[in-house]
């Protein structure tokens, strides 16, 4: 049986991953899998977000082909 990694490498663990994720969306070298990761790693850490009028999340709704609003998939 395995033991589970203490608390203080997970969360450093954490933080790099964080860390490194953000580097690389940041510097333009993020692949389409580092954006589904640092997607899937928001989601996992319960993060989302709210847009604010003139924010780039707002910018990107307004620009979607279809309503993000409604609830049927056609």
């Amino acid at each position: 049986m395995t033991s589970r990694a203490p608390d203080e490498v997970m969360s450093a663990l954490h933080v790099a991953l964080a860390e490194e994720l953000l580097r690389r969306v940041k510097d333009g070298t993020a692949t389409a899998a580092d954006l589904n990761a640092a997607r899937q790693f928001l989601k996992d850490n319960g993060v989302d977000a709210v847009p604010a009028p003139g924010s780039p999340l707002n910018a990107l709704m307004s620009n979607l082909p279809f309503d993000p609003h409604e609830d049927t998939v056609n």
